[in-house]
């Protein structure tokens, strides 16, 4: 039993590491190509999640998430998602749009406090009546829903009465909650994500404090708090996630796959990792970022990425008796961007192309959804977004590439389908391929040219990055 425990730890060790692979050479992406280039059964979509796409938060029975209570800190936002794109009552036209585009699939989040408001217990209808209509929509529509059931915003009840994710009584409310879902929407469900992003969620929201539920202990806040341990939460949150991740994935195995036929897979957040120099130093830092797998416990891997990194070695922090997490590492990463600024990606979609060709080589290649992808401008740039369709035309590429290499990709899902509340950012930056006007009482949507861009794609076009946008334009 001990041993089981350890290996369990060093598991959840593994993906506390991870924000992983180390390219081993740069190549460029293929700068044209077409829809038709890619396999039938490959998807293309974009995405919403339900805290920043739902709003209604007090309308139904819903009750606060803990990025409601995040959001709310009045030390540290102005913003919040209290209406956000007001998709609880705009959904309809939003399927329109996604129609319009093209989209073959759209990935969302469950809010678990809307379904659930307790956290366990009664089963609130006016939720269910909720994703019920959605997904039905979406399916009357040929569009294949994704859904996440967390995505940062737990109910805050449990965060009140036991920590959340510190506590291995969420392992049991999470399959409870997971056994909901399938039971009421896996019928029509094919693609089941347990939880977004644990590596960030241990980092952002159990280390630094700058993600919901916002624990930290000092001197490693970024952002304050009063509870939490930098030291040993991180660990003990995603031991408890993987192990909820499990239980569920357990769960429909054996309660719902014969039946519905669908799987079930979790998201990491994945940097495109260099070593910051030559050294063999820098080297091995970088392979400190490494080894993650779920394997036998998912059925799918979905990546989010966004840029690339540099690693440099900081083993020297291992000589302090105080650490967190990050310091266990004995490796800073570098990224050049501020995380909470407007500044854009570069495009360099090789970090993209290599990690894809790691997963292949290291994780016995396993099918994988890019689940985010996109760029981050202001939010008041122009609807002529040239920058963002630059991007995307450079990381499909590279996601093409990587299949003809082998890599066992199912989908790409631009980020995000709305410009929508973020999470770092509030309302500041935009990654959506459609402009909401938040000084509209009705909340009116506008085709960017990414859109228009991405629609001329799906369509079947062959994409010559900007070229064939602008003609659109005109």
């Amino acid at each position: 039993m001990e041993s089981k425990s350890k290996a369990s730890f060093n598991l959840a060790l593994n993906l506390i590491l991870l924000l992983l692979n180390l390219p081993l050479r740069v190549v460029l992406s293929v700068d044209e190509y077409s829809i038709n280039d890619f396999p039938l059964d490959f998807v293309f979509g974009s995405g919403t999640t339900a805290y920043q796409w739902e709003g209604a938060v007090n309308e139904d029975g819903r009750t606060p998430s803990v990025w409601d209570t995040f959001a709310h800190d009045g030390d540290m936002h102005e913003e919040n998602g209290d209406v956000a794109c007001d998709g609880y009552h705009k959904y309809k036209e939003d399927v329109k749009l996604m129609v319009e585009t093209g989209l073959e699939a759209y990935r969302f989040s469950i809010s678990w406090s809307r379904l659930i408001p307790n956290g366990r217990g009664p089963i609130n209808p006016k939720a269910l009546e909720f994703y019920n209509n959605l997904i039905n929509e979406l399916i009357s529509n040929g569009i294949q829903p994704h859904v996440t059931l967390n995505n940062f915003d737990f109910p805050q009840a449990l965060e009140d009465e036991y920590g959340g994710w510190i506590s291995p009584q969420m392992i049991s409310d999470f399959t409870n909650y997971a056994d909901v879902c399938f039971r009421e929407f896996g019928d029509r469900v094919l693609y089941w994500i347990t939880v977004n992003e644990p590596n960030m969620i241990a980092l952002g929201g159990y280390d630094q404090a700058i993600v919901p539920p916002q624990h930290c202990s000092p001197p490693f806040c970024v952002n304050k708090s009063i509870r939490g341990n930098s030291t040993t939460e991180p660990y003990l949150v995603v031991h408890h996630i993987l192990l909820a991740h499990s239980s569920a994935v357990r769960l429909y195995r054996t309660k719902y796959k014969d039946k519905q036929h669908g799987f079930v897979g979790i998201t990491i957040y994945i940097f495109g990792l260099f070593p910051h120099t030559n050294t063999e130093k820098d080297r091995t830092a970088t392979e400190r970022y490494r080894d993650f797998t779920v394997k036998g416990s998912c059925d799918f891997i979905g990546l989010i990425h966004y840029t690339n990194a540099n690693i440099t070695d900081n083993s020297e922090a291992l000589k302090n008796n105080l650490r967190d997490y990050t310091a266990d590492i004995a490796a800073k990463l570098i990224s050049g961007l501020n995380p909470f600024s407007n500044e854009e990606y570069p495009v360099a979609p090789w970090g993209l192309q290599e990690e894809l060709n790691k997963f292949k080589l290291r994780y016995g290649n396993l099918p994988i959804f890019i689940y985010e992808n996109g760029q981050r401008t202001p939010s008041n740039a122009s609807l002529q977004d040239e920058s963002r369709v630059k991007y995307l035309h450079g990381y499909i590429g590279a996601t093409l590439d990587a299949l003809r290499n082998g890599s066992n990709i199912r989908g790409y899902f631009a980020w995000s389908f709305l410009d929508l509340f973020e999470l770092l950012d509030g309302y500041k930056v935009s990654y959506g391929l459609y402009y909401v006007d938040r000084n509209d009482p009705e909340l009116k949507r506008y085709p960017k040219l990414s859109a228009k861009w991405f629609n001329w794609f799906l369509r079947g076009r062959r994409s010559t990055s900007i070229v064939g946008a602008m003609k659109l334009a005109v």
